[in-house]
């Protein structure tokens, strides 16, 4: 265990991180897995809602480096790709 003040402060100030991370990457994964299901039911307009929320929540795990971007590329081209294989 750390005895310094500031290392002690810095573990702390990184699980909170860490946490926070964590949460935005399974609600990321949750919105995309949705769009997987709205693509596999054929249902267009709940696939493009799904995908508009997916690209959000993609580009804000970047905004706050919870994400790497070129993951986040990776991920919304995997869903624009979906979404178009409806049209």
């Amino acid at each position: 265990m750390a005895q310094i003040k500031s290392q002690i402060k810095r573990i702390g100030t990184n699980e909170k991180a860490h946490q926070r991370n964590i949460v935005a990457r399974s609600a990321l994964r949750t919105e995309i897995k949705k769009v997987k299901a709205a693509v596999e039911k054929k249902d267009k307009k709940a696939a493009e809602t799904a995908a508009k929320n997916a690209y959000r929540l993609i580009d804000k795990a970047v905004s706050t480096h919870a994400q790497h971007r070129n993951t986040a590329a990776r991920q919304k081209s995997e869903v624009a790709r979906l979404v178009n294989s409806l049209k």
